[in-house]
């Protein structure tokens, strides 16, 4: 198991692009947009091959509750689709509340959402 991504809304999503690639040395993908939610967002990968998923929505604003600029959540990536489903049941049969997923996401993503302590969420990705 490792860690997939971190991400985090901004709230200029080009600026904090340009910002991690000027002064962090990372490359940026193409960026996707999802018209129906609003959501666009770009991942940065790093040298090391670590990567930073950029977000913005327009409905994501400084709050205390909810969606909130700043991290969101911390990804691992486990391997296979049959070991997504496996410790999504496994954490849901714990008691842990599943935001989503498993599911394959508008950018190809196949994963699921997982409120953890203190309503952190875990996405547990291929």
């Amino acid at each position: 198991m490792k860690i997939d991504h971190v991400a985090a809304y901004v709230s200029d999503l080009e600026k904090a692009r340009e910002f991690f690639c000027k002064y962090f040395s990372c490359t940026a993908n193409e960026k996707y947009h999802n018209p129906r939610t609003g959501l666009s967002t770009y991942f940065l990968t790093f040298d090391d091959g670590a990567r930073l998923e950029l977000m913005q929505r327009p409905d994501v604003v400084q709050t205390v509750d909810g969606l909130a600029i700043g991290f969101t959540h911390l990804a691992f990536s486990v391997g296979s689709r049959e070991a997504v489903d496996s410790l999504t049941a496994r954490l849901k049969e714990d008691g842990y509340d599943v935001v989503s997923g498993p599911r394959t996401t508008g950018d190809g993503y196949y994963e699921s959402c997982v409120a953890v302590v203190d309503g952190l969420l875990v996405e547990i990705t291929v």
